[in-house]
């Protein structure tokens, strides 16, 4: 099977940071609010080489949104910036008003999601923003997966039309797609080849699926694995051209697996191609304070779950 290298941990937030910079010197029609979080969303050097086009709206959040989609009618390209917690429970009404409901070209730029946020607990890590994100009509949802992907998800996402949500995190993780890689919105990125099961991940844990495929072919299981970075428009060609050759799927989410890209999958196989489907997600619960790694474990969202996921749906089979 296809094996891939770390090429070395770097945070997704800086991946973000970094395309944001290089949009600051090609594209004059990007602009970018944050509110009161510049260096956590790593914005800084955005701001400080166009102070012009930077706007600290501080901890008010909903007065971001909407000031947004207001300059969108000006035909700029507004990149917002807050912790992911911040980004979509804090505001879901000023993104369904007035930038979904409106078809605004916001980019909702969200940092810090998930239970690797670690230390700061339940209450900052979000594990429902994909739900809730995904149901809103027009509203294109993506999870990106490392520094490299999701420095070219900020690219791309400034030359689509049209509201995106874009979700990363704070810790740092294997860096492993290419450097140059090309990032095609609704795209899904087939990373290894396999007949005995699919397995289907998003963000952080599209690197476990990988070494849980590894682990799983020392065992004699051919795992296929798939990164689904962009959630809404769900590739649905590619996932059941794989699942039809394998028979059976895991989905591998960090967030609630009520409303998740695991949901997505279901719904799709329903329609289509009816399969058995194991989750690893959160268990419709909050999170907890802990460091990234033992709230990974303890969730159940590491390459150790999706061998045992991809052992037991193999057996449905």
């Amino acid at each position: 099977m296809k094996k891939y290298t770390n090429t070395g941990n770097k945070d997704t937030r800086s991946g973000f940071g970094a395309g944001l910079t290089e949009l600051g010197k090609s594209n004059e029609n990007v602009v970018a609010l944050c509110a009161d979080l510049t260096g956590s969303l790593k914005m800084d050097d955005f701001k400080n080489n166009h102070p012009e086009r930077f706007f600290q709206i501080g901890i008010a959040e909903a007065n971001m949104i909407g000031i947004a989609a207001g300059i969108t009618i000006g035909g700029k390209i507004p990149f917002t910036g807050t912790f992911a917690n911040f980004s979509t429970g804090r505001v879901y009404d000023q993104i369904r008003q007035s930038v979904a409901y409106s078809g605004k070209n916001v980019k909702i730029c969200a940092s810090h999601a998930g239970v690797t946020l670690g230390e700061d607990g339940a209450t900052h890590q979000i594990l429902e923003d994909i739900g809730l994100m995904k149901m809103l009509p027009g509203m294109t949802v993506i999870n990106t997966c490392d520094y490299n992907q999701t420095k070219a998800a900020t690219l791309a996402i400034a030359e689509f039309e049209g509201p995106v949500y874009l979700r990363f995190g704070r810790p740092k993780v294997a860096n492993f797609t290419p450097e140059d890689g090309k990032f095609e919105i609704g795209k899904a990125v087939n990373l290894t080849e396999g007949t005995d099961v699919t397995i289907i991940a998003t963000g952080h844990l599209v690197w476990e699926a990988l070494q849980a495929a590894e682990q799983l072919n020392e065992s004699g299981i051919s795992a296929e694995v798939i990164n689904i970075h962009t959630i809404k428009p769900l590739d649905e060609e590619a996932i059941l051209k794989s699942v039809k050759k394998t028979g059976c799927v895991v989905t591998a989410e960090e967030h609630n697996f009520l409303g998740g890209l695991g949901e997505s999958v279901s719904r799709t196989l329903a329609e289509h191609f009816p399969a058995p489907q194991e989750f690893v997600a959160t268990k419709d619960t909050f999170g907890e304070s802990g460091t990234p790694e033992q709230l990974m474990e303890k969730y159940g969202l590491n390459a150790e779950a999706i061998v045992k996921a991809s052992k037991k749906v193999i057996d449905r089979k």
